[in-house]
């Protein structure tokens, strides 16, 4: 598409349409998200932040985690973000009130999938994947009071599992040695389903499938929050009207050398590009290319 031709349809779009939607997590956990937002709505630019140096947030105290996503937010809204995602079940219980109090534009929070497991499950027996922050929440407590009054909900804080995830050991022996340790105790209740409590956990649920029987129903709530997102933003307006190739743009306060490798690894997508930028938090700098 031609530079003029490009820029007479954004001058004809709505100016906040065309902003890009902000994407939180504790880490990279937060791309399994930006994936079934990306393949849901692919001309929507993306502004992502990895908070890796802080991850997980579980270990974190309430007041630390929303001090976090004060500090984030205020950094997307600063890009000029149209609404935020806080893609990160651990800092949605512990801080998405507070957020919604303090900003204006919509916050889309997570929840591990408690409901349509329930109505997944066919023997009644679910079992519940997660950091030991999201499950010791008191938005997990009513989740269970709300869903689980009807199921048997058997839950496994997995520490370690981030970690892992973070470091990009997505198909390792040790990851699925700690997979098998914490899935076991699940089936061995007799669980037929198993709820991806945590976003980093959908980057390691072909291991998962390996270790359960392929009869078990594995559930997270990533596509679920991606239409969610599409339904508010349609009704306040704030869909991308044009079909323009979408900026995706991930920013990591990860110090590890090996970050940009670990995002890309994880975002697997050859049709897409993205720009990877350091955030520590500010100054900001950029000290990566445009990656396929």
């Amino acid at each position: 598409m031609h530079l003029r031709l490009q820029k007479n349809i954004l001058s004809n779009s709505s100016s906040l349409g065309c902003k890009p939607i902000g994407v939180m997590d504790s880490g990279v956990g937060g791309l399994s998200v930006l994936h079934h937002i990306n393949n849901l709505m692919p001309h929507e630019s993306l502004t992502y932040v990895a908070d890796s140096q802080y991850a997980p947030y579980g270990n974190l105290s309430s007041e630390k985690i929303t001090e976090r996503c004060f500090e984030i937010a205020d950094f997307l809204i600063a890009q000029g973000v149209k609404a935020l995602v806080v893609a990160c079940n651990t800092a949605t219980a512990a801080s998405i009130r507070l957020m919604r109090a303090k900003y204006t534009l919509p916050i889309i929070g997570m929840e591990p999938a408690v409901k349509p497991a329930a109505l997944a499950s066919k023997n009644g027996v679910v079992g519940v994947l997660a950091t030991v922050g999201t499950l010791e929440s008191a938005q997990f407590a009513a989740l269970l009071t709300t869903y689980g009054q009807d199921i048997k909900v058997h839950t496994q804080g997995c520490v370690g599992l981030v970690e892992c995830i973070e470091r990009g050991d997505t198909n390792t022996s040790g990851t699925k040695k700690l997979l098998t340790q914490y899935c076991t105790p699940l089936l061995n209740a007799g669980a037929d389903t198993i709820v991806l409590g945590c976003t980093h956990y959908p980057f390691v649920r072909e291991l998962i499938l390996e270790i359960v029987n392929k009869d078990i129903t594995i559930i997270d709530t990533g596509a679920a929050v991606a239409k969610h997102l599409q339904t508010i933003l349609e009704a306040q307006a704030l869909i991308m009207q044009v079909e323009l190739e979408p900026n995706i743009t991930i920013w990591t306060n990860n110090v590890a050398r090996d970050r940009e490798n670990v995002i890309r690894k994880l975002w697997n997508k050859d049709d897409t590009k993205i720009k990877i930028m350091r955030h520590i938090p500010v100054p900001l700098e950029d000290t990566s290319e445009q990656a396929g």
